[in-house]
This record gives structure tokens, C-alpha cells and sequence, in this order.
């Protein structure tokens, strides 16, 4: 488990490698009685929030733990991310280990950096499998994207932070949940300093994990996903992230496929922000269900930046005939 003042000496320890990202205010989402802001993690030097939680880690390793190597298992953002760290902290191996499926972008991001990259397995359950048996045989260190590290939660926690530092009216957070690791983070950061605030966690409906684990009650570490575009929010639930869970959400969403392709589409399009489809949920869900989520002063984390030149093409053709 951690707390808000984990958080705070995560902070201390990862401010001098991190990006304070821009909060901007949403022109086009806003209403008569409701404006939104941006939260823009995709401008991270790896264009992703992952830096927080790799650096967090990383800062944290002796240099016997450094000199033996760090392994990721990642659906892209978490890989580059961890490969940047690398480079900025002094480890020489870092090896990245990602789902075939895994967008080129996001391969070619880890290895710009200096990551190497084994591509396994079809999603990344299946690359987590492989990668425990990896580093069991290699003797190093795991950089963990969602399972049980409070170092990595705590980092990505550090969003929120900067979030209530840069407009403390802030009622209600928007955040995706894939593995739990920033939904959790930054529930625990932005509940300690404002404990009225709301947290919405949101995830797509062709993997909705988090949400069937506390329906059932049940720990889902594997979960199956139906086709989706939102490669990072595929699979199952952090250990950490799931026995945390209990209290921190005020609600939790799922979010369409269409509705997904239309925040990628109005990112693009009105607020000329690139951003991933496992940011644009948060837009989505705004477009699909603005009164459920409620709330006056509203931030949404836009997590990553990494979208791939295809899927760009294709959802802006698509949104041209929408308009005729």
C-alpha cells in the first residue's frame, strides 16, 4: 500500500527528469456550467505519463540493481518510458518486452532510446507470461507498469499533484484504467490533498477489468478483451491497483469504441492535440455520458501521445463522413 506522502517524496525524486505538462483549458468541451481542462501528458519527452512511474523506480535502484539491468513488459508507453529512464539514470541494459499487436510508434520510441525490444504473445497478458520467465533467467531487475509496485504507483500519482497545484478548483479527475497503476496513483494523490474531490476512472467497454473485478469481487490478473483500438487499456488488473480500489473511485465508466474514435477524432480536430485512444477515452466519455460524470471545474489526464499514423488516417477520413 502507499499514501499521499509517498507520493509527495516520489515527486521530490523524479521533478528534475519530468515534463510539468500543461493543464489547458478545453475550449470546445466546456459548457454554460462546466469547463475542461487538459491535463497533457503526452508531451513527456517518451510522450506518455509513464515516465513518472518508470523514473520513480529507477531513482530508486542501488547500483549493484542498476548494473544487472531492468526489464519491462509493456503495450508501449510503459517500454519507452522505462528505456528513456534508462538512458537519463545510468542503466546500460534495458530490455522491453511488448505484444506483437504492439503499434510500430511505440516500438520505434523504445529503441530510439535504447531499449531493446522483444515482441511475444498477442496482448499483454500474454507478454507479462513471457517476461516473468524472462528475468527469472536473466537476474534483472523488474520495472513493474501495474502489478503490485508502490514506487510506480506513486509516481504516476505525482499527475495529481500537479493538477490541484496548477487549478486547486479542480472538483472531479477523469482518468483511463488499464492495469490500475496512474488510476490508483492519482486517486490516492488527489484524495489526500483534496478530499472532496471526484475521481471517475474510465476504461473501454472491449476490456472493462477493473469494473468486473469490484462487480464480482474477484481479482482479474488475466482478463479477455474483444477488439478495441485502445491498446494500453487491454488486459488485466494490478494486484495493487485492485485491493486499493475499495473507496477510491467516485464512479466508474465504461466507455464505446465509437465513442473512443470520436475523443481521438475531437482531440485531433478542435483542440489540435495528438493524443492516443487510451487518452481520448476521457474525451469520449465526456461526448458519451457529460451529465453522469458531472462536476463543475472537470480535469481529464490525456496520458499518452503515442497514436499511431494509421489509426490518425483513418479516424480523420472517418470524420469526414460523419460531417457530410
Amino acid at each position: 500500500m502507499f499514501n499521499l506522502n509517498d507520493v509527495k517524496e516520489s515527486y521530490k525524486r523524479i521533478r528534475p527528469h519530468i515534463i510539468k505538462t500543461n493543464l489547458n483549458p478545453s475550449l470546445y468541451l466546456e459548457s454554460e456550467d462546466k469547463n475542461y481542462f487538459l491535463k497533457l501528458e503526452n508531451m513527456q519527452i517518451p510522450r506518455s505519463f509513464k515516465i513518472r512511474g518508470a523514473v520513480s523506480k529507477i531513482t530508486s535502484l542501488t547500483e549493484e540493481e542498476k548494473s544487472r539491468g531492468v526489464v519491462a513488459v509493456s503495450s508501449g508507453n510503459h517500454g519507452a518510458a522505462v528505456s528513456y529512464a534508462g538512458k537519463l539514470l545510468g542503466v546500460d541494459k534495458v530490455q522491453v518486452i511488448v505484444p506483437t499487436t504492439t503499434p510500430q510508434s511505440k516500438v520505434d520510441y523504445i529503441e530510439y532510446f535504447g531499449g531493446k525490444v522483444i515482441q511475444v504473445g498477442l496482448n499483454y497478458d500474454e507478454a507479462s507470461a513471457y517476461a516473468k520467465e524472462y528475468i527469472k533467467e536473466h537476474n534483472m531487475v523488474f520495472v513493474d507498469a501495474c502489478y503490485n509496485d508502490p514506487l510506480i504507483y506513486a509516481g504516476q500519482g505525482t499527475v495529481a499533484i500537479e493538477v490541484l497545484d496548477q487549478c486547486p478548483d479542480i472538483d472531479t479527475i477523469i482518468v483511463p484504467i488499464g492495469g490500475g497503476g496512474l488510476s490508483t496513483g492519482v486517486a490516492v494523490a488527489a484524495k489526500g490533498l483534496k478530499p472532496d474531490i471526484r475521481v471517475i476512472g474510465v476504461q473501454t467497454a472491449a476490456c472493462p477489468a477493473m469494473i468486473k473485478s469490484l462487480d464480482d469481487h474477484k481479482y482479474y490478473e488475466f482478463y479477455p478483451s474483444e477488439s478495441s483500438i485502445c491498446d494500453a487499456l487491454i488486459g488485466g488488473v494490478g494486484k495493487l491497483a485492485y485491493e486499493m480500489a475499495d473507496g477510491l473511485y467516485d464512479d466508474l465508466i465504461q466507455v464505446s469504441e465509437a465513442y473512443i474514435r470520436k475523443g481521438v477524432e475531437h482531440l485531433l480536430i478542435k483542440e489540435k492535440v495528438v493524443a492516443e485512444p487510451a487518452s481520448a477515452i476521457c474525451v469520449g466519455a465526456v461526448l458519451q455520458n457529460r451529465e453522469r460524470i458531472g462536476g463543475k471545474k472537470i480535469g481529464l489526464v490525456i496520458t499518452g501521445g503515442n497514436l499511431s499514423e494509421n489509426l490518425m488516417k483513418e479516424i480523420l477520413m472517418e470524420g469526414e463522413v460523419y460531417e457530410k
